[in-house]
């Protein structure tokens, strides 16, 4: 990678959260009291922020009190004890920072909860910013957090590396401009081909991209 700029996605890309995520949904209804979960759930909210999750929540389950604050609740446990680092990272990004590369996170999690997990996994000193798609209004299905991030950055996409995971976000980024770096996840695995083909370069762990 060669651009004097960089947008790390966290969950998925920097840190093996999607499991806990995936579990989110099943784990908040069922802590209300609803057993009947549809099965397409997690790929409907995957690209959405958690305002957006709870209002579907609200509006599909009925669901009463304040979904988004409890459904942060149950994450920032996670994120303030249990979720770990994908293997490799912390070297990656200390030999990007000895490049002089200047680099954020934009995330579709909140950021507080960001702030939280990162600095206690001792990443947070090597970004800039932290930005969430809540802050822009909007998801990663927008380009609205890339080109934020860009203008934080004062550069244009074409200077900047973006790291993600998901299909739905590596799409939005190379269609916005940017130079997007594919990452490896599990929870996405079924996609992989078809991610490595839409970006312009790609990871399939931290460890082995230290060494290229």
């Amino acid at each position: 990678m060669d651009k004097p700029f960089a947008i790390f996605d966290m969950d998925g890309t920097l840190i093996d959260s999607m499991g806990f995520w995936k579990n989110l949904a099943s784990e908040y209804l069922h802590g209300k009291g609803i057993q009947q979960i549809p099965e397409d759930l997690m790929e409907r909210i995957k690209p959405m922020t958690m305002s957006e999750s709870a209002a579907l929540f609200q509006r599909e389950f009925g669901v009463t009190g304040n979904p988004e604050a409890e459904m942060n609740a149950i994450m920032n446990e996670h994120y303030r004890n249990d979720i770990p680092l994908k293997r490799g990272v912390r070297s990656y990004l200390q030999r990007l920072q000895d490049q002089g590369v200047r680099m954020c996170v934009a995330s579709a999690t909140a950021e507080p909860l960001m702030e939280t997990c990162l600095v206690r996994l001792g990443v947070r000193k090597y970004f800039e910013f932290l930005l969430s798609c809540e802050t822009v209004g909007a998801g990663k299905n927008s380009p609205l957090v890339y080109h934020e991030s860009a203008k934080r950055l004062h550069a244009q996409p074409a200077e900047i590396a973006v790291y993600e995971d998901a299909l739905y976000a590596v799409q939005t980024a190379k269609n916005a401009g940017y130079y997007v770096v594919a990452v490896y996840d599990s929870s996405a695995a079924h996609h992989w081909d078809t991610v490595r083909s839409i970006a312009d370069s790609s990871i399939l762990n931290w460890e082995e991209a230290i060494s290229v």
